[in-house]
């Protein structure tokens, strides 16, 4: 679990982040979006410590990250995996390269426990026969799911995503989705994705907080979130006419207004 508590951050006179609370519990999606300058970016690096808020804090498991010492936040940051937008791979490591880096610079295995790891989870992504590939050898699905288990491999407490789907098409964000859901309830992680997918949104999101120039403008579920009558976050999320008919569809099935799949297959049996 993460806690954020009444964090405020500003550079110089422009106030970036404005009083933002949440709990990002272990074992759910807990995604952060906002339209661009909201101040999603900001608010994740103050989580994993890059910015120190102006007030307010952050602690991960009940511990105050800004009251550790520079040994205690070395220590926390090793349980903290980081998926990046790019996926972030060195182009002149192979993907097995790319995976062990962690274990290279945080673990004490030997060569061949490390190389065992490496396996666990390259199989667990389905990426059995990419281990002597570079990036530049493998699709952009094949690279985010390479960048997921780096950032599993040291077995993270905490997964930060950054836009995991950024430059995906439909289905592999399906597949890239679905793949960081199940980690998250496998190893009961805390996970935190940052994202402008709406199709992220309604398929993962346990957990959602929606920020607005720098506030905490609304929190819920994808449940809930069919249900909202905040505007600012309907023209966000539903922002198409053709979305905001989806969404009325949505309500009244829901509400049993409106026969869903398994039901007109029943009427037309």
């Amino acid at each position: 679990m993460i806690e954020v508590n009444n964090i405020k951050k500003s550079f110089g006179d422009k106030v970036v982040l404005e009083d933002i609370s949440a709990v990002m519990e272990a074992g759910k999606c807990n995604l952060i979006i906002g339209t661009s300058g909201s101040g999603k970016t900001v608010l994740t690096k103050c989580m994993v410590g890059l910015f120190k808020p102006d007030s307010g804090g952050v602690s991960f498991g009940g511990q105050d990250m800004l009251a550790m010492n520079d040994e205690e936040r070395k220590e926390l940051r090793q349980q903290i995996g980081m998926l990046f937008q790019g996926s972030a791979l060195f182009d002149s490591m192979t993907v097995e390269q790319n995976v062990m880096f962690p274990l290279d610079m945080f673990s004490t295995l030997s060569h061949s426990d490390k190389k065992k790891r490496v396996n666990e989870v390259l199989a667990r992504v389905e990426l059995k026969d990419a281990h002597k590939k570079f990036p530049a050898e493998i699709s952009g699905g094949m690279k985010k799911r390479v960048g997921i288990a780096r950032a599993i491999v040291l077995n993270p407490k905490y997964l930060f995503c950054d836009e995991p789907n950024s430059g995906l098409d439909p289905q592999t964000s399906l597949v890239i989705d679905k793949l960081i859901k199940e980690l998250t309830q496998e190893f009961n992680t805390t996970t935190i994705v940052v994202t402008h997918d709406m199709n992220s949104v309604m398929e993962i999101g346990d957990h959602i907080v929606y920020l607005y120039q720098g506030r905490k403008e609304w929190e819920g579920t994808n449940k809930e979130i069919i249900f909202s009558k905040n505007d600012l976050l309907n023209k966000f999320i539903f922002a198409s006419e053709f979305l905001q008919d989806a969404k009325d569809m949505r309500m009244l099935e829901m509400k049993g207004k409106i026969a869903n799949d398994r039901n007109m297959d029943d009427l037309l049996q």
